[in-house]
């Protein structure tokens, strides 16, 4: 077997590519020729990227030209408990992350929901998409082309199921623009992600409309999907899974846990998430969802560019009045008490548990901790169950910045922990 140092003569001579050592030597050897030749050309020393615990084997469906691994501190939150559609009971949620008081933030939020008698989650929707562009002399063709997808979507769909064994198609849809027409295919892709799945299954459906049809593809993806671009089909569709999770809160324990109140978090809300957002045209109406979206993805092996769609998210504030009775009276008399309702509702997160980054050991211990590595019974209930966990977490990070917020503790917080 060749050496690191040999392979890292023969780049230099012209003989290799960087891309072809792993022709000539084992991953771990190839990954460190590729270091020499970094440190030597460029004076940088790698030593820390070159510390990695594992085979760089294993790394090979997801990475090129391997150098070895940024390491990311990676954290806990909770646990908290869950009543959800696929999830149900007590959770951790790992979170990678460089951003000091993330998890910290999170952790209070959790310790909050969990003392509120825990989360409520469902995902509402499926539908990983991918939507192809194609070419037509005008619009009678379009419409032609329209018409026929229309009536023939199981044909289309059995091309493409032939592609995959898990994989199932549950919607086309059409949209014409002058002599383009795009058809959004969305899949239920159980517990992958499924934009391979999606692409493959949706490559093969396309040959069928080119034989059938006058439309001729241009491009496999026409940006419809849409994918890892903030796009408002998106928000308002959805793409992979729609997820949203609840809570009421007692007023005592705002008060007592995050020393606000009730109304005090829903003024927050509506001028900060709602108004401020409309003010700036942007398509998330939240605080910061995609912050711990971005540390769950990076924990699970998730694909951290498809953040932009999961910040897609509704955070919603309200006040809910509860009578009870009056503490030390003698009369029965009852006192009104104003509880928090809190929700996030997440309309595009991408999640999986098989395939992709979380084949890589780190990630895939990761998702041992939520209790969703591999494949679930049944297929898609593990991804659901992740989907719900996060957008747990995502609710717990929306109450405690709001919280904090509210009660102007969001600087001397970030000051306390010396971030």
């Amino acid at each position: 077997m060749t050496d690191a140092d040999s392979l890292a003569r023969r780049v230099r001579e012209g003989d290799l590519r960087l891309h072809e050592l792993e022709d000539h030597a084992d991953h771990d050897t190839a990954a460190s020729a590729r270091r020499q030749l970094l440190e030597a050309d460029t004076d940088a020393d790698l030593e820390a990227i070159g510390s990695y615990g594992f085979d760089a084997e294993a790394a090979e469906s997801a990475i090129e030209n391997m150098i070895g691994a940024a390491q990311i501190p990676m954290g806990v939150t909770g646990p908290v408990s869950i009543d959800g559609g696929a999830a149900s009971g007590e959770y951790y949620l790992p979170l990678a992350t460089t951003e000091g008081a993330l998890l910290a933030s999170v952790n209070r939020g959790l310790s909050v929901l969990d003392d509120a008698g825990g989360v409520t989650a469902r995902v509402t929707k499926h539908g990983m998409t991918r939507a192809p562009v194609f070419r037509v002399s005008g619009v009678a063709d379009a419409a032609e082309t329209v018409e026929w997808v229309e009536t023939n979507g199981d044909r289309l769909a059995e091309a493409a199921e032939e592609t995959t064994s898990h994989g199932e198609v549950i919607g086309i849809e059409p949209y014409v623009v002058g002599d383009s027409v795009f058809l959004r295919f969305a899949y239920d892709t159980k517990d992958a992600m499924g934009m391979n799945m999606a692409t493959i299954a949706t490559e093969a459906a396309c040959r069928v409309v080119e034989d059938e049809t006058p439309a001729s593809l241009v491009a496999l993806s026409g940006n419809l999907c849409s994918d890892k671009k903030p796009a408002a089909i998106n928000a308002v569709e959805g793409r992979g899974r729609s997820v949203t999770a609840d809570v009421v809160i007692p007023g005592e324990l705002l008060e007592e846990r995050l020393h606000t109140t009730a109304a005090a978090i829903v003024e927050a809300n509506t001028r900060k998430n709602l108004i401020g957002s409309a003010k700036a045209g942007s398509l998330g109406f939240n605080a910061h969802a995609a912050n711990v979206v971005a540390a769950a993805f990076l924990a699970t092996g998730q694909d951290e560019a498809q953040v932009v769609e999961a910040a897609n998210a509704i955070t919603t504030m309200d006040t809910r009045e509860r009578e009870q009775a009056a503490e030390a009276s003698e009369s029965g008399d009852s006192e009104t008490v104003t509880d928090l309702y809190a929700s996030v509702s997440l309309a595009s997160l991408e999640v999986g548990t098989v395939g992709g980054g979380t084949k890589l050991p780190t990630q895939a211990e990761a998702l041992d901790v939520v209790g969703v590595r591999g494949g679930g019974d049944p297929a898609g209930s593990n991804a659901d169950t992740l989907a719900e966990v996060i957008a747990a977490g995502a609710l717990a990070g929306e109450l405690s910045l709001l919280a904090a917020l509210a009660s102007n503790h969001l600087a001397s917080a970030h000051e306390d922990l010396g971030r």
